[in-house]
C-alpha cells in the first residue's frame, strides 16, 4: 500500500507516460505535476522514485541529456494498473461503508423488535 506522497508521485509518472510503457521525463516535469503544498524537492522525489522502483511499479534509469537529469521510466504491470487499483481501493471503502450502515440498520430494527416482543407493561 502506498502512502500519500508515493501515490502523488506515481500519479504524476502515470500521467506523464500517458498509457505508454516507456517514457523519458525530467524531474522538473514530475515536480510540476505535484501539489505545491507538499514542498517536494529533487532529492525527496528521487528517494520516492527509488522506493516505487523497489516496489516494482516501474524500472527507472537515470541519465543526462544536455546537462539535465532525465529518467527513463519503464512501467511494470503494477504501474500500468495504478489507476485501476485506485478505483478498486475506493470501491472497497464504499463497500465497507455500506456494509457498516446495513449492519447498524439491522441492529436498530432488531432492538426495536425485541423491545416490542418483551415489552413489560
Amino acid at each position: 500500500m502506498l502512502n500519500r506522497r508515493e501515490k502523488q508521485v506515481m500519479n504524476a509518472v502515470y500521467t506523464l507516460c500517458r498509457n505508454k510503457q516507456v517514457c523519458l521525463v525530467s524531474p522538473w516535469e514530475i515536480l510540476n505535476l505535484l501539489p505545491p503544498k507538499q514542498k517536494f524537492n529533487e532529492e525527496k522525489l528521487d528517494k520516492i522514485l527509488r522506493e516505487l522502483q523497489m516496489d516494482d511499479y516501474f524500472e527507472m534509469i537515470s541519465s543526462e541529456r544536455k546537462g539535465e537529469k532525465m529518467y527513463v521510466i519503464t512501467l511494470h504491470p503494477d504501474g500500468l494498473a495504478f489507476k485501476r487499483s485506485g478505483v478498486q481501493e475506493k470501491r472497497k471503502i464504499y463497500n465497507k461503508l455500506w456494509l457498516s450502515l446495513l449492519g447498524a440498520a439491522v441492529a436498530f430494527v432488531a432492538g426495536v423488535l425485541l423491545r416490542v416482543i418483551f415489552k413489560v407493561g
